[in-house]
């Protein structure tokens, strides 16, 4: 794994440690700059992490996504999550499922 995506784990982690949620997102721009997020779930809201991890990134001016991580006990990566990447990223954007632990479970390129 490279640096820069370790530090992305270490965001998602610490964004889903924060309110114990089921999941958390980090995601880089393509400028190098980082987000992160927890997934929410309102009764007028859901979002995956992932979703609002690209939400703050496309409000904040971003073009582009180098790579985007997400730290679940889920063993599968959420389509509305890989939609919302590709939507902003277009292909090839890593996209890293880690454990609770911060290992690999999945990698997918869009």
């Amino acid at each position: 794994m490279r640096a820069d995506d370790a530090k992305l784990v270490t965001l998602a982690r610490g964004a889903r440690g924060r309110i114990s949620a089921d999941a958390g997102a980090a995601l880089r721009d393509d400028t190098g700059r980082t987000y992160s997020a927890a997934e929410v779930r309102l009764p007028s809201l859901t979002l995956t992490a992932v979703q609002l991890a690209v939400a703050q990134a496309a409000a904040a001016g971003a073009r582009g996504v180098e790579a985007v991580v997400v730290v679940s006990d889920a063993p599968v990566v959420e389509e509305a999550s890989l939609t919302c990447v590709r939507d902003l990223g277009g292909p090839g954007v890593a996209y890293l499922l880690c454990d609770a632990a911060g290992a690999v479970v999945e990698e997918i390129t869009t």
